[in-house]
């Protein structure tokens, strides 16, 4: 194993925020002052897509540098495995201490996945009360209209509990990690859950918007029978196609810009901290999302979608002695991380990874140089009759699967993907280029059905742990205050200037 360097990580990720959402993407709307700061300071990578535009799925993914149908991460009640190596398991064997503060909506008996501690509780359910039912393909929750309809101002709400607790025990870690004698480089994800529907936000951030013309979607809502398959069921499935009024959508979308400055406040604040400690200048921190938010565009809402609003995603990385203010226009993808911070802490070759991964490192498109230029993502389950793919490559997008019919676009004419070129003479050659590429990576009949599989096991499991004393996977967190007072046979003095 190559000797690994002394650079810490610092991860932080927003939940449900759009990439077209921020400044540093484009948007000339949101105050982000301080993610902008960040991509001042590093690489913004322009074109990074989820692997899955769900959340339990993209995080998988993103964790274990692999696409979700390989870790058989299917939908928000899936298990990750504990023998799936994660980026914290191979950051720890490296020598770093690992931590999470916040949600990785990890389900199963193994809620750690390599961090050695985790600040918090997770959000979600960790068990398998989210499997959807085989028979109706329904689940137990679901997103639907309220996501719209109740939106707008409030004091407080649970997701705002949520994540001021994830931000003062991430600050605590921070302290605790300078005071510390363990003198190993830490890598710590402090995962958000904001911007997030239901779309709230305090009275300061709403204001921030006082007198901003907000814009409605780039695409307007056909009637849900002029849909296309996919668009049409998921607003049948949601309950969109019944569409909003422009107030509504308004209101709607300034509350979610009031939620994306809300967590650019908590960079802001994660940033001046590693700077009071003297470690902004041994840290990489990185900025993303784990998938998007239509935020209305073509009448969709919410995510499970491949449109440009739901399937890309924020990623900027500001790693010292770095390029700054750079932008990369290649494609690329969340399950890159792993290999990225694996290369960046030292480890060039990458020589103990147990198994091939479908992430790459960026730390040549990080320094000027050229990438893969391809990013793939999924959707399975959620009642779809069979998975459907996206392939991005160069500025192509392909999306298909056997159950819908298959669409092209060329996002450098049509950024907001409405011209499906399938069928167009002048585009043969690329669709049936990309066709082919998805049908060789992809089976997607043999996928379905261990899909099913997976769900009939975890209904037979749900129902058993349904009778008797149920086991609880969910997380509680140790509490911080152990041992951290003085006590008998502590030494007062000893402990009392214990100060950075």
């Amino acid at each position: 194993m190559n000797k690994r360097t002394n650079l810490n990580f610092l991860v932080i990720q927003a939940d449900q925020m759009a990439a077209n959402a921020l400044a540093a993407y484009g948007n000339k709307i949101t105050h982000t002052p301080n993610i902008d700061a960040l991509a001042e300071s590093g690489t913004t990578f322009m074109n990074t897509y989820c692997a899955f535009p769900l959340c339990g799925p993209s995080r998988a993914a993103m964790m274990t540098g692999q696409l979700p149908s390989r870790i058989r991460a299917y939908d928000n009640a899936s298990e990750l495995l504990s023998e799936i190596p994660t980026f914290a398991h191979y950051l720890r064997a490296r020598g770093y201490q690992t931590s999470l503060s916040g949600k990785m909506h990890f389900v199963g008996a193994d809620q750690l996945h390599g961090f050695e501690r985790r600040l918090t509780s997770d959000l979600y359910p960790g068990d398998f009360y989210w499997t959807e039912d085989l028979e109706s393909r329904t689940t137990k929750t679901k997103s639907d209209a309220r996501g719209v309809t109740m939106s707008g101002v409030c004091r407080r709400s649970v997701q705002l509990d949520y994540d001021e607790l994830v931000m003062s025990n991430a600050e605590q870690h921070l302290y605790d990690l300078v005071r510390s004698a363990d003198d190993r480089p830490f890598m710590s994800v402090v995962s958000l859950t904001h911007p997030h529907e239901p779309f709230y936000c305090t009275q300061p951030y709403w204001d921030l918007y006082e007198g901003v013309d907000i814009p409605l979607p780039k695409v307007a809502a056909l009637p849900v029978e002029e849909q296309d398959p996919l668009t049409r069921y998921n607003m049948i499935r949601w309950e969109l196609e019944n569409g909003f009024d422009d107030e509504t959508i308004t209101r709607t979308r300034r509350a979610y810009f009031g939620a994306v400055s809300y967590i650019d406040h908590q960079v802001g604040r994660l940033v001046r901290l590693l700077e009071e400690l003297s470690l902004r200048d041994n840290t990489v921190i990185i900025f993303t999302s784990d998938h998007g938010e239509l935020l209305g565009e073509r009448g969709l809402w919410f995510k499970r979608h491949f449109f440009e609003p739901a399937a890309a995603v924020p990623l900027i990385i500001s790693a010292p002695g770095g390029l700054k203010g750079q932008t990369v226009p290649e494609n690329v993808s969340l399950m890159d991380l792993l290999p990225t911070m694996l290369d960046l802490a030292g480890d060039h070759q990458l020589d103990d990874l147990r198994e091939p991964i479908d992430g790459h490192s960026l730390t040549s498109l990080m320094s000027g140089g050229s990438g893969q230029n391809v990013a793939y993502s999924e959707i399975m389950s959620d009642g779809l009759p069979a998975p459907i793919f996206m392939i991005k490559r160069e500025h192509w997008k392909l999306i298909g699967g056997p159950a819908y019919p298959t669409a092209l676009y060329d996002l450098d004419q049509d950024p907001h993907e409405e011209t499906n070129l399938a069928l167009a003479s002048e585009t043969q050659d690329v669709f049936k280029a990309l066709v082919t590429e998805m049908e060789t990576k992809w089976d997607a009949w043999t996928l379905q059905a261990d899909i099913d599989l997976s769900i009939a096991r975890r209904l037979l499991v749900r129902a058993a742990h349904d009778m008797g004393e149920p086991p609880c996977w969910d997380y509680v967190t140790p509490s911080i205050e152990q041992g951290r007072w003085c006590r008998t046979n502590s030494d007062y003095s000893q402990w009392s200037f214990n100060i950075i």
